[in-house]
């Protein structure tokens, strides 16, 4: 029987489709109390944490993490939640259990000394069971009770049942004293991890103590192709629902972290806002506006296209608005990729230095698949980048077949988006990058697809650029010519000549005879306004010589005009003074006679 758990992921799915819309949600019983157990991921898994007041199985095989596991519940609920804890261990001792956990970063010294843990190393020696003939755990609930009483402890780990009961071989007793065992830590209220070793086809050696668990984790270590992978499984939880698939999980100098790799499914937000690209001229490909915040991007090409300078631009862009970006590489060490991009005008080892370029590096054969992610999404929920770079995908392949390197990169990219973190992929592709294909088939995965081609013409390679898509947004449907310059990615529009697109030199070429046939028309035309400009000139002269032609005529006809009127003034006082000497009547006078 399971009852949902107030507050878990599943429960509450559940529970708002049975609902309905605009209908209130069917109310469910309470479900058990949990305690946290602190572990990254676990507690998700389990719906809160372990059974509160239960005792809780760990088992697996020799160097699974189950000590560790038992630590890291004791120090993160003292720590963390205030509740005091005893650790029984019945194989290793107090000084070496202290230095074996201190690489996880645990001083449980300071905690003995704050007395929120109790460390109470229980010898038992196989061979003095033999001699008395009668075992019983009496002496080990009056030590565990002092113990407890001490500190109010909330918590205990019993490191391992396996050596608690080396002695017993009768299969009734041993039940019995399991059964006991259990029985008293659920009287006392503790919450409880009791570990145990694999067994033989059945998870542990007895094959006892997980029917009487109330939880049963197992822990799993195993090496495949030379790379070796923990995981872990919740094999039953009693009255809760709970993950039931393998999840890998991590021992590292942080800790221990559990990664669900179950898909995120499709119900996160999808972002308008829109980030640069990093290069102006592919931004106003995307309309002047960029990428969507949030979407994934792919970047393919053959080797030398510009990959992973594409991806650094997007870095670069991404610190320069001030957010943290993630840059996984698994060709390239930090330092070479910050030198090769120096060359092209890129100072990352400025972001490095400010704390907003985080890279990390490795090598896709140093771990599985699993691991790999699981890294990756530690990486992410600690650093909290808003953009992330993965450089580059296909090397993946190495590590794992297509299928599980899809199914990784489906979880990532659930993951990234639920968290509305932009990422960006490079992928290596093989022949002929125009067919539009991924080794590992994550293109319906992709919101933006850019595709860099290497082309041939004239004996050269040059590069090219293309948008095979990008969702939501108007793009251009152009080819570009993709530039590594001394001050970055520069595109350029190809030229489009009689022989098709030309590039490169040919494309320099051809420019230059457009260059210098602009240049000899130029000077046709310059050369026709100075004819123009000449003829214009001589009309102008003639104009004017005609006009003053006209003028000088005018002037000699005014001149005789005057000339004529004089000589009429002169003819009469010449004939008016002939009268008077002869004594003629002048003209009209007879008429004033009387």
């Amino acid at each position: 029987m399971t009852c949902a758990v107030p507050g878990s992921g599943p429960a509450r799915e559940a529970a708002a489709v049975l609902s309905g819309a605009g209908r209130p949600a069917i109310r469910r019983p309470p479900g058990i109390a949990k305690s946290p157990t602190g572990v990254s991921g676990l507690d998700e898994l389990t719906g809160g944490g372990l059974p509160a007041g239960r005792a809780t199985l760990v088992c697996g095989g020799p160097g699974c993490g189950k000590t560790l596991l038992g630590a890291t519940f004791l120090v993160k609920g003292a720590t963390e939640h205030g509740e005091p804890g005893v650790f029984a261990s019945f194989e290793e001792r107090r000084d070496d259990l202290v230095e074996n956990v201190a690489s996880l970063g645990y001083d449980l010294e300071d905690l003995i000394a704050r007395r929120l843990l109790v460390i109470d190393h229980v010898r038992i020696e196989r061979s003095e069971i033999e001699e008395t003939g009668e075992y019983d755990l009496e002496g080990l609930f009056i030590r565990l009770g002092f113990a407890i009483d001490t500190i109010g402890a909330k918590r205990v780990v019993l490191d391992t049942v396996e050596t608690l009961f080396a002695g017993l071989g009768n299969a009734t007793i041993l039940r019995a004293e399991l059964r006991r065992l259990f029985g008293w830590l659920k009287d006392k209220g503790v919450t409880t991890i009791i570990t145990g070793e694999r067994g033989e086809g059945q998870l542990t050696r007895h094959g006892l103590e997980e029917y009487v668990s109330d939880c049963v984790i197992l822990l799993d270590h195993r090496v495949a192709d030379q790379v070796s992978t923990r995981r872990l499984r919740v094999v039953k939880y009693r009255g809760s629902a709970h993950g039931t698939n393998e999840y890998p999980f991590l021992i590292d100098e942080a800790g221990i972290s559990v990664m669900p790799l179950t898909s995120a499914g499709l119900d996160y937000a999808a972002s308008g806002e829109r980030i640069s690209t990093g290069i102006p001229e592919l931004d106003e490909m995307m309309g002047g506006l960029g990428y969507f915040r949030g979407s994934t991007i792919l970047v393919s090409g053959m080797a030398g296209s510009g990959k992973s300078a594409t991806a650094a631009h997007f870095a670069n862009a991404a610190c320069g608005r001030g957010e943290r970006c993630l840059y996984f590489a698994f060709e390239e060490s930090p330092a070479q990729i910050v030198r090769n991009m120096r060359s092209i005008g890129l100072d990352l080892r400025g972001w490095v230095d400010r704390g907003f370029l985080r890279f990390a590096a490795n090598r896709p054969s140093l771990q599985g698949l699993e691991m790999h992610l699981a890294r990756m999404l530690r990486d992410v929920e600690v650093i909290e980048p808003r953009a992330v770079v993965v450089d580059p995908i296909s090397s993946l392949m190495t590590a794992g077949l297509g299928s599980d390197v899809h199914a990784m990169l489906l979880r990532l990219i659930d993951h990234l988006k639920g968290r509305a973190v932009t990422a960006l992929f490079t992928n290596l592709t093989h022949g002929n990058v125009e067919q539009a294909r991924t080794d590992v088939e994550v293109s319906s995965l992709i919101d933006t697809w850019l595709l860099l081609m290497n082309r041939e013409s004239d004996g050269e390679y040059n590069r090219q650029l293309y948008i095979l898509k990008s969702r939501g947004m108007p793009h251009s449907n152009q080819l570009r010519e993709f530039l590594l310059t001394e001050e970055g990615i520069r595109l350029r529009p190809v030229h489009v000549g009689s022989g098709g697109v030309l590039t490169g030199s040919a494309r320099l070429a051809q420019e230059a005879k457009e260059e210098a046939a602009l240049l000899l028309r130029r000077r046709e035309v310059e050369r026709r306004e100075r004819e123009l400009a000449r003829k214009r000139r001589q009309v102008e002269a003639r104009v004017e010589a005609l006009r003053a032609e006209m003028e000088t005529q005018e002037e000699e006809l005014h001149q005789l005009l005057a000339e004529a009127a004089a000589r009429e003034r002169q003819f009469e006082r010449e004939r008016e003074m002939m009268a008077r000497s002869r004594h003629a009547a002048v003209p009209g006078a007879g008429e004033n006679d009387g």
